[in-house]
């Protein structure tokens, strides 16, 4: 799973600093090869840093990054994964 062509949304593109966009990719590539198709990322700002939150269903997991950040962005994203491609999206897109 997640191992095809990857896409993002212009939501994305134009929203997501790409450091952000690149560390979401790397949370994707370092899944349980039992992952969920649905992995979501819900980023807000903590103390000035730029927290993370990436969660999934079935099976249950979740994990909490902070790094530096001088922008954080508050906003949901979606990586989805179609079996021919796997898309990141804002929640809002959905």
């Amino acid at each position: 799973m997640f191992k095809n062509p990857r896409y993002l949304t212009i939501g994305v593109q134009t929203e997501i600093p790409l450091m952000v966009q690149t560390f979401i990719w790397n949370c994707i590539d370092r899944l349980p090869d039992e992952a969920d198709y649905l992995q979501v990322f819900r980023l807000s700002s903590f103390g000035g840093m730029q927290q993370i939150i990436h969660e999934s269903e079935e099976p249950a997991y979740k994990k909490v990054y902070l790094f530096p950040s001088e922008n954080p962005v508050t906003e949901k994203l979606y990586v989805i994964d179609s079996e021919e491609h796997s898309t990141m999206l804002l929640a809002s897109e959905y």
